[in-house]
């Protein structure tokens, strides 16, 4: 697996009020470089980049509203499917249970994620 990631993708971030969100990363120098709806949830999601960090924000009813509340940390692999297989090989099982698709950005992401003892979760993501 170690030469298939190649680095952290995104931060995920779930908010209650993306407006507020928006307008405060924006505060913070971070400019939208993605904006969707996902089909049949109303679900708003929205990426930031600042100087190659990317955050992804996503509207859920009820955040956490705590410190603590990131959902996700995201690694960046080139190739999904010989992580996908490493990753149970090594006695992991994908929450999802199963590789799969949203159509983000130019040509959508393939992913799935794993959920650590802490209940922290990492996701395995590859741009298509």
């Amino acid at each position: 697996m170690k030469s298939e990631v190649t680095g952290i993708q995104h931060i995920g971030i779930p908010t209650g009020n993306m407006e507020a969100t928006t307008a405060f990363l924006t505060a913070l120098g971070f400019q939208t470089t993605y904006d969707t709806v996902i089909d049949g949830s109303n679900q708003s999601v929205r990426f930031f980049t600042l100087n190659g960090v990317q955050i992804e924000t996503y509207s859920v009813r009820d955040p956490a509203d705590r410190s603590g509340a990131i959902d996700h940390f995201t690694l960046n692999v080139t190739d999904i499917e010989r992580v996908y297989r490493e990753v149970a090989e090594a006695g992991f099982t994908a929450i999802e249970g199963k590789i799969c698709y949203l159509p983000f950005f130019e040509n959508g992401v393939r992913y799935f994620t794993v959920e650590g003892p802490d209940k922290e979760k990492i996701e395995f993501n590859q741009k298509l």
